[in-house]
């Protein structure tokens, strides 16, 4: 059934709930190299016209990945919670957005209200919200994960401290983690990205942060971002961890593309339950970003915003500690430049929130790419004052091994203190017992990783 639109005279007609989603999409440079773009910014407009009159009940019965092929769509809806959806089925997305926005949709409304929809209804709400409705709903969302702390409490801002290493040397990972320390960072997570996922490499690198962790009596989460396999079996050889990593898809065919099933991720969420050292019940952590179905071809002739809301259905079956979409990391080929950037993260962010799941943002770009650090500064701040759960510190906001930029350690205490936000409470009394912090502000300590060295470490 063609779903149409009439602009000036001109009649647009659409020949699927999948394209009507994709051309009502904000400009990508993804969905123009997929060839699901508009022809013009009219026949943006009449799709989102005609997204507008669309009902939620539509939404659920056009997945656009088919229910009989793809596990992502089957999770996403058997878990809907039926009371909820029965009671919006019959809205329209244009309905569904005023509501979303109306002062009646309270934090707690809208964590009921995520129950019951699709990722497909997420998507295309977020179709027709300018990016100030994007933050402003945000804002009013919370959704707090618990491991060894607690993320995403209100008048929080948390940070995962990334001490990259282009060769994955310990000394080397421990002066960035002792650099970011410094400045009030790594609150949310110790978590490094490794050159080599072997059992052994993650394991060494484990049992430096677990280390460090335990002799100044960090509170926080370790993580070592392997593959999940890897890091399945270096826990299964005694390996410290928190938390088990792996980055995910929207779609069945980009799971396995990526290395893994459900049933792989079912196994490691099981085996840290049992082998962490705590007993907060979030355990996983997922990684996203738009454009990485495109880059596997697994995103079935859908837009990168859609297969993005995807990811965050599939997510929210593992309850995970944290999720955050890596922006800018894929390059200009599906994110051509600023706008198009600071655009995804702030529709990155509202869709995780909607859809149940605990946010974070890495705001950063790649060097071809038509961006800057202003723009990684600009999206942080917008971010933190809708409510992220945590930004990145990476030591200078250069990523030296994996060669892309983002926010440098410094740029959480400015927009804390900016926006009167704070560290994650635990994580803050150990700064100020330490030194690194007093009465919420840094001391002369920041960024000075030798302050550390005097620790007796």
């Amino acid at each position: 059934m063609p779903y149409k639109s009439i602009l000036f005279g001109r009649t647009y007609a659409f020949q699927s709930v999948k394209e009507v989603l994709a051309k009502a999409n904000e400009q990508k440079s993804g969905d123009v190299l997929a060839g699901i773009a508009p022809d013009s910014e009219l026949e943006r407009v009449a799709a989102k016209d005609a997204l507008s009159c669309m009902t939620l009940e539509t939404l659920r019965q056009n997945p656009v990945v088919p229910y009989e092929e793809d596990e992502v769509t089957r999770l996403n809806q058997d878990s809907i919670d039926e009371a909820v959806y029965g009671g919006v089925r019959s809205w329209t997305v244009s309905e569904l957005r005023e509501w979303i926005l109306s002062e009646d949709a309270g934090e707690s409304d809208l964590a009921r209200l995520s129950k019951g929809l699709t990722a497909e209804m997420v998507a295309a709400v977020t179709k027709l919200m300018s990016n100030l409705d994007l933050l402003y709903a945000s804002a009013k969302m919370r959704v707090p994960a618990t491991r060894n702390t607690t993320i995403g409490l209100r008048g929080t801002l948390a940070t995962r401290l990334q001490p990259n290493h282009t060769t994955d040397n310990i000394e080397g990972i421990t002066a960035s983690l002792f650099e970011g320390l410094s400045y009030g960072c790594g609150d949310a997570l110790l978590g490094l990205n490794p050159v080599g996922d072997t059992v052994s490499s993650l394991s060494e690198v484990l049992k430096r942060l677990e280390e460090i962790k335990n002799h100044f009596e960090i509170p926080t989460q370790i993580c070592v971002l392997g593959h999940v396999t890897t890091q399945i079996e270096a826990v299964k050889n005694g390996a410290p961890t928190d938390l088990i990593f792996q980055s995910i898809a929207g779609s069945e065919k980009g799971n396995r593309a990526f290395g893994f099933t459900t049933e792989t991720l079912r196994e490691a969420e099981e085996l840290l339950r049992v082998a962490g050292k705590k007993s907060g019940p979030n355990v996983m952590y997922f990684e996203t970003g738009q454009g990485s179905e495109l880059s596997s071809g697994s995103h079935h002739g859908a837009d990168q915003v859609t297969m993005e809301a995807r990811c965050y259905a599939y997510a929210r079956n593992f309850a995970p500690f944290m999720v955050n979409t890596v922006v800018g990391f894929i390059g200009p080929e599906y994110l051509y430049d600023s706008r198009q950037v600071i655009r995804a993260g702030i529709e990155d962010h509202f869709m995780g929130k909607l859809s149940g799941i605990p946010m974070g943002c890495d705001c950063c770009y790649t060097n071809h790419m038509m961006a800057d650090q202003n723009d990684v500064e600009n999206l942080s701040v917008l971010l933190a004052g809708a409510g992220v759960n945590y930004i990145l510190a990476v030591p200078a906001s250069d990523d030296v091994m994996l060669n892309y930029q983002s926010n440098a350690c410094h740029d959480s205490a400015a927009i804390r203190e900016m926006l009167n936000l704070r560290p994650i409470s635990e994580f803050e009394q150990w700064l100020e017992k330490i030194g690194v912090m007093e009465n919420g502000r840094l001391t002369k300590w920041a960024g000075d990783p030798t302050f550390f060295l005097g620790k007796g470490f």
